[in-house]
Protein backbone atom coordinates (compact mmCIF):
# COMPACT_ATOMS: atom_id res chain seq x y z
CA UNK A 1 0.00 0.00 0.00
CA UNK A 2 1.28 3.47 -0.87
CA UNK A 3 2.25 5.56 2.15
CA UNK A 4 0.60 8.98 2.09
CA UNK A 5 1.00 11.35 5.02
CA UNK A 6 -0.80 14.45 3.72
CA UNK A 7 -4.18 14.97 2.10
CA UNK A 8 -6.65 17.74 1.33
CA UNK A 9 -10.38 17.09 1.57
CA UNK A 10 -13.61 19.07 1.40
CA UNK A 11 -16.38 18.48 3.94
CA UNK A 12 -19.92 19.81 3.57
CA UNK A 13 -22.37 19.30 6.42
CA UNK A 14 -26.07 18.91 5.69
CA UNK A 15 -28.60 21.76 5.60
CA UNK A 16 -31.32 21.86 8.21
CA UNK A 17 -34.88 21.24 7.05
CA UNK A 18 -37.27 24.19 6.71
CA UNK A 19 -40.17 24.69 9.09
CA UNK A 20 -43.65 23.93 7.73
CA UNK A 21 -46.52 26.39 7.20
CA UNK A 22 -49.70 24.42 7.87
CA UNK A 23 -53.10 24.77 9.52
CA UNK A 24 -55.30 22.13 11.03
CA UNK A 25 -58.18 21.29 8.67
CA UNK A 26 -60.64 18.74 9.98
CA UNK A 27 -64.37 18.35 9.56
CA UNK A 28 -66.40 19.93 12.32
CA UNK A 29 -63.31 21.71 13.73
CA UNK A 30 -63.41 25.37 12.80
CA UNK A 31 -60.29 27.44 12.92
CA UNK A 32 -58.12 24.51 13.95
CA UNK A 33 -55.04 26.68 14.27
CA UNK A 34 -51.44 26.25 13.11
CA UNK A 35 -49.84 22.79 13.10
CA UNK A 36 -46.71 23.18 10.99
CA UNK A 37 -43.86 21.04 12.30
CA UNK A 38 -40.15 21.79 12.56
CA UNK A 39 -37.58 20.66 10.05
CA UNK A 40 -34.96 18.02 10.78
CA UNK A 41 -31.35 18.79 11.66
CA UNK A 42 -28.66 18.51 8.97
CA UNK A 43 -26.01 15.82 9.29
CA UNK A 44 -22.68 16.71 10.89
CA UNK A 45 -19.30 15.31 9.83
CA UNK A 46 -16.84 13.78 12.29
CA UNK A 47 -13.36 12.32 11.94
CA UNK A 48 -12.66 9.16 13.93
CA UNK A 49 -9.19 7.81 14.77
CA UNK A 50 -8.79 4.20 13.62
CA UNK A 51 -5.89 2.07 14.82
CA UNK A 52 -5.98 -0.27 11.82
CA UNK A 53 -5.21 2.52 9.32
CA UNK A 54 -1.64 3.71 8.72
CA UNK A 55 -1.89 5.95 5.66
CA UNK A 56 -4.05 8.74 4.20
CA UNK A 57 -3.96 7.25 0.71
CA UNK A 58 -7.76 6.77 0.55
CA UNK A 59 -8.22 10.54 0.66
CA UNK A 60 -6.26 10.92 -2.56
CA UNK A 61 -9.16 9.30 -4.40
CA UNK A 62 -12.17 10.57 -2.44
CA UNK A 63 -11.85 14.27 -1.66
CA UNK A 64 -15.44 15.45 -1.18
CA UNK A 65 -17.62 14.34 1.73
CA UNK A 66 -21.23 15.49 2.02
CA UNK A 67 -23.61 14.76 4.87
CA UNK A 68 -27.34 14.47 4.26
CA UNK A 69 -29.90 17.29 4.58
CA UNK A 70 -32.61 17.41 7.21
CA UNK A 71 -36.17 16.74 6.05
CA UNK A 72 -38.61 19.63 5.89
CA UNK A 73 -41.29 19.86 8.57
CA UNK A 74 -44.81 18.64 7.82
CA UNK A 75 -48.37 19.33 8.89
CA UNK A 76 -50.07 17.76 11.90
CA UNK A 77 -47.11 18.90 14.04
CA UNK A 78 -44.84 16.36 12.32
CA UNK A 79 -41.13 17.07 12.62
CA UNK A 80 -38.92 16.28 9.64
CA UNK A 81 -36.36 13.50 10.00
CA UNK A 82 -32.85 14.59 10.97
CA UNK A 83 -30.05 13.42 8.69
CA UNK A 84 -27.54 10.85 9.86
CA UNK A 85 -24.14 12.14 10.92
CA UNK A 86 -21.14 11.07 8.82
CA UNK A 87 -18.09 9.46 10.46
CA UNK A 88 -14.84 9.38 8.46
CA UNK A 89 -12.06 7.09 9.65
CA UNK A 90 -8.50 8.43 9.71
CA UNK A 91 -5.27 6.90 11.07
CA UNK A 92 -4.34 7.44 14.69
CA UNK A 93 -1.85 10.32 14.74
CA UNK A 94 -3.71 12.51 12.22
CA UNK A 95 -3.57 16.28 12.76
CA UNK A 96 -6.38 18.32 11.21
CA UNK A 97 -6.00 21.90 9.95
CA UNK A 98 -8.37 24.36 8.28
CA UNK A 99 -6.87 24.74 4.81
CA UNK A 100 -7.76 28.43 4.42
CA UNK A 101 -6.97 29.79 7.90
CA UNK A 102 -4.28 27.20 8.79
CA UNK A 103 -5.97 26.89 12.19
CA UNK A 104 -5.29 23.60 13.94
CA UNK A 105 -8.67 21.99 14.58
CA UNK A 106 -7.57 18.87 16.39
CA UNK A 107 -5.09 16.05 16.90
CA UNK A 108 -6.36 12.47 17.00
CA UNK A 109 -3.85 10.47 19.03
CA UNK A 110 -6.01 7.68 20.50
CA UNK A 111 -8.06 4.92 18.90
CA UNK A 112 -11.74 5.88 18.78
CA UNK A 113 -11.12 9.59 19.41
CA UNK A 114 -13.70 11.75 17.58
CA UNK A 115 -13.46 15.29 16.21
CA UNK A 116 -16.32 17.38 14.84
CA UNK A 117 -15.09 19.10 11.66
CA UNK A 118 -18.36 20.34 10.08
CA UNK A 119 -21.51 21.01 12.09
CA UNK A 120 -24.87 20.28 10.49
CA UNK A 121 -27.39 23.07 9.93
CA UNK A 122 -30.04 23.81 12.55
CA UNK A 123 -33.64 22.97 11.82
CA UNK A 124 -36.23 25.58 10.84
CA UNK A 125 -39.29 26.29 12.98
CA UNK A 126 -42.84 25.57 11.88
CA UNK A 127 -45.60 28.13 12.24
CA UNK A 128 -46.91 26.40 15.39
CA UNK A 129 -44.14 28.23 17.30
CA UNK A 130 -45.44 31.66 16.33
CA UNK A 131 -49.06 31.44 17.55
CA UNK A 132 -50.11 33.80 20.31
CA UNK A 133 -53.20 35.39 21.77
CA UNK A 134 -52.91 38.16 19.22
CA UNK A 135 -51.73 36.06 16.30
CA UNK A 136 -54.07 33.06 16.01
CA UNK A 137 -53.12 32.22 12.41
CA UNK A 138 -49.38 32.87 12.07
CA UNK A 139 -47.87 32.52 8.65
CA UNK A 140 -44.28 32.82 9.84
CA UNK A 141 -41.77 30.00 9.60
CA UNK A 142 -37.99 29.87 9.59
CA UNK A 143 -35.75 28.12 7.14
CA UNK A 144 -33.11 25.61 8.13
CA UNK A 145 -29.57 26.93 8.23
CA UNK A 146 -26.76 25.75 5.98
CA UNK A 147 -24.25 23.25 7.32
CA UNK A 148 -20.61 24.18 7.69
CA UNK A 149 -18.41 23.92 4.61
CA UNK A 150 -14.67 23.49 5.07
CA UNK A 151 -11.50 22.62 3.23
CA UNK A 152 -9.32 20.50 5.50
CA UNK A 153 -5.67 19.56 5.47
CA UNK A 154 -4.96 16.17 7.03
CA UNK A 155 -1.41 15.54 8.19
CA UNK A 156 -0.32 12.17 9.54
CA UNK A 157 2.38 12.12 12.19
CA UNK A 158 3.36 8.59 13.18
CA UNK A 159 3.23 7.71 16.87
CA UNK A 160 6.58 6.41 18.07
CA UNK A 161 8.62 6.59 21.26
CA UNK A 162 12.00 6.75 19.53
CA UNK A 163 13.06 8.19 16.17
CA UNK A 164 16.13 7.43 14.05
CA UNK A 165 18.14 10.20 12.38
CA UNK A 166 20.98 9.91 9.93
CA UNK A 167 22.27 10.24 6.40
CA UNK A 168 21.18 7.78 3.71
CA UNK A 169 23.08 4.52 4.15
CA UNK A 170 23.85 5.25 7.80
CA UNK A 171 22.28 1.89 8.63
CA UNK A 172 18.94 3.05 10.06
CA UNK A 173 16.88 0.45 8.21
CA UNK A 174 19.32 -2.29 9.19
CA UNK A 175 19.15 -1.11 12.81
CA UNK A 176 15.35 -1.12 13.01
CA UNK A 177 15.34 -4.57 11.38
CA UNK A 178 17.89 -5.82 13.93
CA UNK A 179 15.96 -4.66 17.01
CA UNK A 180 12.35 -5.22 15.89
CA UNK A 181 10.18 -7.31 13.59
CA UNK A 182 10.02 -4.51 11.00
CA UNK A 183 11.19 -5.49 7.51
CA UNK A 184 12.19 -2.31 5.69
CA UNK A 185 13.92 -2.37 2.33
CA UNK A 186 17.69 -2.70 2.81
CA UNK A 187 20.22 -2.20 0.01
CA UNK A 188 23.75 -0.90 -0.59
CA UNK A 189 22.65 2.36 -2.24
CA UNK A 190 21.19 5.60 -0.82
CA UNK A 191 17.48 6.36 -0.36
CA UNK A 192 16.28 2.77 -0.07
CA UNK A 193 13.87 4.12 2.58
CA UNK A 194 11.24 6.23 0.84
CA UNK A 195 8.68 6.45 3.66
CA UNK A 196 8.68 6.05 7.45
CA UNK A 197 8.88 2.56 8.93
CA UNK A 198 7.65 1.62 12.39
CA UNK A 199 8.92 -1.26 14.49
CA UNK A 200 7.94 -2.64 17.90
CA UNK A 201 10.95 -3.40 20.10
CA UNK A 202 10.04 -6.08 22.66
CA UNK A 203 12.64 -6.66 25.36
CA UNK A 204 10.90 -8.57 28.14
CA UNK A 205 7.41 -9.85 28.81
CA UNK A 206 5.94 -6.40 29.47
CA UNK A 207 8.64 -4.01 28.25
CA UNK A 208 8.43 -2.63 24.73
CA UNK A 209 8.57 0.60 22.76
CA UNK A 210 7.92 1.79 19.20
CA UNK A 211 10.78 3.00 17.02
CA UNK A 212 10.45 5.01 13.79
CA UNK A 213 12.84 5.14 10.83
CA UNK A 214 12.44 8.01 8.37
CA UNK A 215 14.13 8.54 4.99
CA UNK A 216 17.71 9.79 5.33
CA UNK A 217 18.55 13.49 5.26
CA UNK A 218 21.27 15.06 3.17
CA UNK A 219 22.82 18.51 3.13
CA UNK A 220 20.33 21.03 1.75
CA UNK A 221 17.31 18.97 2.81
CA UNK A 222 15.65 22.12 4.17
CA UNK A 223 15.77 23.52 0.61
CA UNK A 224 14.31 20.32 -0.82
CA UNK A 225 17.46 18.36 -1.66
CA UNK A 226 17.03 14.59 -1.68
CA UNK A 227 13.67 13.77 -0.14
CA UNK A 228 13.70 17.08 1.72
CA UNK A 229 12.48 17.44 5.28
CA UNK A 230 8.81 16.52 4.84
CA UNK A 231 9.25 13.35 6.90
CA UNK A 232 10.88 15.09 9.86
CA UNK A 233 7.44 15.90 11.25
CA UNK A 234 7.08 12.21 12.07
CA UNK A 235 9.74 12.64 14.75
CA UNK A 236 7.91 15.49 16.50
CA UNK A 237 5.97 13.12 18.80
CA UNK A 238 8.97 10.99 19.77
CA UNK A 239 10.48 11.28 23.23
CA UNK A 240 14.03 10.40 22.19
CA UNK A 241 16.10 10.60 19.00
CA UNK A 242 18.88 8.19 18.06
CA UNK A 243 21.39 9.80 15.70
CA UNK A 244 23.10 7.04 13.71
CA UNK A 245 26.54 7.82 12.31
CA UNK A 246 28.30 5.61 9.79
CA UNK A 247 31.86 5.45 11.14
CA UNK A 248 33.13 3.92 7.90
CA UNK A 249 31.27 5.64 5.01
CA UNK A 250 31.52 3.89 1.65
CA UNK A 251 32.42 7.21 -0.01
CA UNK A 252 35.25 7.81 2.51
CA UNK A 253 33.62 11.02 3.73
CA UNK A 254 34.27 12.39 7.22
CA UNK A 255 31.76 10.99 9.80
CA UNK A 256 32.05 14.19 11.87
CA UNK A 257 31.18 16.40 8.89
CA UNK A 258 28.29 14.08 8.04
CA UNK A 259 26.93 14.28 11.59
CA UNK A 260 27.12 18.08 11.61
CA UNK A 261 25.14 18.20 8.37
CA UNK A 262 22.27 16.34 10.03
CA UNK A 263 22.38 18.57 13.11
CA UNK A 264 22.35 21.67 10.89
CA UNK A 265 19.36 20.51 8.86
CA UNK A 266 17.50 19.60 12.06
CA UNK A 267 18.06 23.08 13.50
CA UNK A 268 16.89 24.72 10.28
CA UNK A 269 13.72 22.65 10.25
CA UNK A 270 12.69 23.06 13.88
CA UNK A 271 14.66 24.50 16.82
CA UNK A 272 12.18 22.70 19.09
CA UNK A 273 12.92 19.33 17.49
CA UNK A 274 16.65 20.09 17.57
CA UNK A 275 16.40 20.55 21.35
CA UNK A 276 14.81 17.12 21.81
CA UNK A 277 17.09 14.68 23.63
CA UNK A 278 19.41 12.85 21.21
CA UNK A 279 21.73 9.92 21.73
CA UNK A 280 24.61 9.09 19.42
CA UNK A 281 24.92 5.61 17.90
CA UNK A 282 28.24 5.02 16.14
CA UNK A 283 27.21 2.35 13.66
CA UNK A 284 29.22 -0.12 11.55
CA UNK A 285 32.04 -0.35 14.09
CA UNK A 286 32.61 -3.91 12.88
CA UNK A 287 34.32 -2.37 9.82
CA UNK A 288 37.02 -0.80 12.00
CA UNK A 289 40.12 -2.69 13.22
CA UNK A 290 39.36 -3.76 16.78
CA UNK A 291 42.54 -2.22 18.18
CA UNK A 292 41.66 1.19 16.65
CA UNK A 293 37.94 1.19 17.31
CA UNK A 294 37.77 2.93 20.70
CA UNK A 295 40.30 5.64 19.81
CA UNK A 296 38.55 6.38 16.50
CA UNK A 297 35.12 6.61 18.14
CA UNK A 298 36.51 8.82 20.89
CA UNK A 299 37.92 11.15 18.25
CA UNK A 300 34.44 11.51 16.67
CA UNK A 301 32.89 12.28 20.07
CA UNK A 302 35.48 14.94 20.85
CA UNK A 303 35.24 16.67 17.48
CA UNK A 304 31.46 16.81 17.80
CA UNK A 305 31.79 17.98 21.40
CA UNK A 306 29.03 15.49 22.18
CA UNK A 307 27.71 15.69 25.75
CA UNK A 308 24.97 13.06 25.64
CA UNK A 309 25.00 9.29 25.63
CA UNK A 310 27.07 7.44 23.03
CA UNK A 311 26.93 3.81 21.88
CA UNK A 312 29.05 1.70 19.60
CA UNK A 313 27.06 -0.75 17.51
CA UNK A 314 26.91 -2.82 14.39
CA UNK A 315 23.35 -3.16 13.14
CA UNK A 316 24.46 -5.78 10.61
CA UNK A 317 25.59 -8.36 13.17
CA UNK A 318 23.62 -7.02 16.14
CA UNK A 319 26.65 -6.00 18.16
CA UNK A 320 25.72 -3.40 20.77
CA UNK A 321 22.08 -3.15 19.63
CA UNK A 322 20.67 -4.85 22.71
CA UNK A 323 22.51 -2.44 25.01
CA UNK A 324 21.04 0.52 23.13
CA UNK A 325 17.51 -0.87 23.42
CA UNK A 326 17.73 -1.62 27.14
CA UNK A 327 19.08 1.85 27.90
CA UNK A 328 16.32 3.39 25.77
CA UNK A 329 13.68 1.34 27.61
CA UNK A 330 15.03 2.41 31.01
CA UNK A 331 15.01 6.04 29.88
CA UNK A 332 11.42 5.89 28.60
CA UNK A 333 10.22 4.26 31.82
CA UNK A 334 11.97 6.97 33.82
CA UNK A 335 10.26 9.68 31.77
CA UNK A 336 6.91 7.98 32.34
CA UNK A 337 7.52 7.88 36.10
CA UNK A 338 8.36 11.61 36.14
CA UNK A 339 5.17 12.45 34.23
CA UNK A 340 3.05 10.44 36.70
CA UNK A 341 4.67 12.18 39.68
CA UNK A 342 3.97 15.59 38.15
Amino acid sequence: MKFTDEARIEVVAGKGGDGCLSFRREKYIAKGGPNGGDGGKGGSIYLVAEQSLNTLVDFRYTRLYRAGHGQHGMGSDCTGRSADDMYIKVPVGTVIFDWETEEKLGDLTKHGQILLVARGGEHGLGNVHFKSSTNRAPRQTTKGTLGEHRMLKLELQVLADVGLLGLPNAGKSTFIHAVSAAKPKIADYPFTTLHPNLGMVSLDFDRSFVIADIPGLIEGAAEGAGLGIRFLKHLSRTRLLLHLIDVHPFDHSDPVVNAKKIIHELEKYSPELAQKERWLVLNKVDLLPEEERNDYCQMIIQELDWQGKVFQASALNGEGCKAVCYDVMDHLEQLKTVQIDE
